[in-house]
């Protein structure tokens, strides 16, 4: 021990000092250095882009073609997209982003429905007993349901909504209150499921599954109120406003009339009126 006080004692105080001052100095320096070497090479932003994003609905579902809303902002600031692609952000967003473009934009009104009418009547797989939010039971295994696609009910559209038009109802699925409800689309960038979607404010009827399945044995083994895709509704639409697509119906809006046939015939009652 009285070595090493020694040893101590014997350092140089301006050794010490001088040493310090010289890792300051080197410290200082790499900040100067990295600080114009970050701004010379840095990555410029178009301020166009970040505008138009600022706009999206923030759904971030691919819909559109693109790798989520910044890709198709990207996409949109390069006149590479069209706005309309995405089914998730308002007309009036819509409207706005032509403005920051310097284009026409022919937006049309829309309303929200939920692609799904599952709720208690969708088999689950678990029990969950974790937060009570879909996003975070979406984190475990996809969710509580036997349905890929199914809604889980936990309510995260409910929650976004700021003017509390969507509820979760007794049958255990996401409902839309119409006369409540100001299409701002926020309950559409909150459904993990993706669910929650824009129809045409026309629209007379929609889809209310989003099972991709064919076959009643394979689907009931989900959910009892799946579509079956069986195409009955497309073969008896007047119209030939209907098709399927990877088992499930598509409705095709411009020639929908609206003549509630489909509906009515449909085995599995997924498609509903959206009056």
């Amino acid at each position: 021990m009285r070595n090493v006080l020694l040893m101590i004692s014997a350092v140089d105080p301006m050794t010490v000092l001088w040493s310090a001052l010289v890792l300051f100095a080197l410290a200082a320096v790499f900040g100067v250095l990295l600080a114009v070497l970050g701004k010379k090479f840095a990555v410029k932003k178009d301020e166009k882009e970040e505008e138009v994003r600022r706009h999206l609905s923030g759904a971030n579902c691919g819909a559109c073609g693109y790798a989520g809303c910044d890709a198709f902002a990207k996409a949109l600031a390069e006149g590479k997209a069209d706005v309309n692609s995405c089914s998730a952000t308002a007309a009036s967003e819509k409207k706005i982003i032509g403005e920051i473009l310097g284009v026409a934009v022919d937006a049309a009104e829309t309303k929200i429905v939920v692609a799904c009418n599952g709720g208690n009547a969708a088999n689950d797989k678990y029990e969950y007993m974790g937060y009570g939010d879909c996003r975070s039971m979406e984190l475990l295994g996809g969710g509580r349901k036997v349905c890929p696609w199914g809604c889980l009910g936990m309510g995260s559209c409910t929650d976004a909504c700021p003017v509390h038009a969507m509820d979760v109802g007794e049958d255990g699925y996401a409902v839309v209150d119409r006369e409540k409800c100001i299409t701002c689309g926020k309950c559409v960038a909150a459904c993990p499921k993706k669910l929650v979607k824009r129809v045409p404010k026309s629209a007379k009827v929609y889809i209310a599954c989003s099972n991709c399945l064919r076959g009643g044995k394979e689907v009931r083994a989900m959910c009892a109120k799946g579509c079956l895709g069986c195409g009955l509704c497309a073969k008896v639409c007047p119209e030939k406003a209907i098709e399927l697509k990877d088992n499930l119906p598509v409705i095709d809006y411009d020639k929908c009339v609206g003549c509630g046939l489909c509906m009515s015939k449909c085995p599995a009652k997924c498609i509903k009126s959206c009056e």
